[in-house]
C-alpha cells in the first residue's frame, strides 16, 4: 500500500510517499519423493517454460488435490471438455454390456 502527500511552500513542491510492507511467512517442509526420471525431466522443463518452480507445481496440485471445498462429483476441464462426444442409444443398458465385457475379458 502506498500513501502519497504533496506539500507546497515557499514556491517548492514536495512529494512524500510511504510505502507500507506486509510481509507474510509460509511454514515449509521438505518432501522426499521417489518418481521415473523422464517425468522429472518433462516436469522440470514444463515448470521453467512457465515460470514457475516445481515446488510450487506440485504443491498446488496437491492443495487442489486435498481441498475440502472442491465438489467431489465436478468434473476437470479435459473431462468436461470431452463429455458428450459419444452418443449411445437409447436403450443402452450399461450393467449388460459391463457384465458381458468381463465375462468375455475371463473366459
Amino acid at each position: 500500500m502506498v500513501a502519497r502527500g504533496w506539500k507546497y511552500f515557499f514556491g517548492i513542491l514536495e512529494l512524500n510517499i510511504r510505502i507500507f510492507v506486509l510481509e507474510i511467512r509460509i511454514m515449509t517442509t521438505k518432501l522426499t519423493l521417489t518418481v521415473e526420471e523422464k517425468v522429472i525431466k518433462k516436469a522440470k522443463l514444463y515448470a521453467r517454460r512457465s515460470g514457475r518452480s516445481l515446488s510450487e507445481l506440485v504443491g498446488n496440485y496437491l492443495d487442489t488435490l486435498t481441498d475440502d471445498t472442491n465438489n467431489k462429483e465436478a468434473l476437470s476441464p479435459k473431462l468436461k471438455k470431452i463429455a458428450g462426444m459419444v452418443k449411445l442409444p437409447d436403450n443402452f443398458d450399461e450393467e449388460k454390456e459391463l457384465r458381458a465385457y468381463f465375462e468375455n475379458k475371463h473366459l
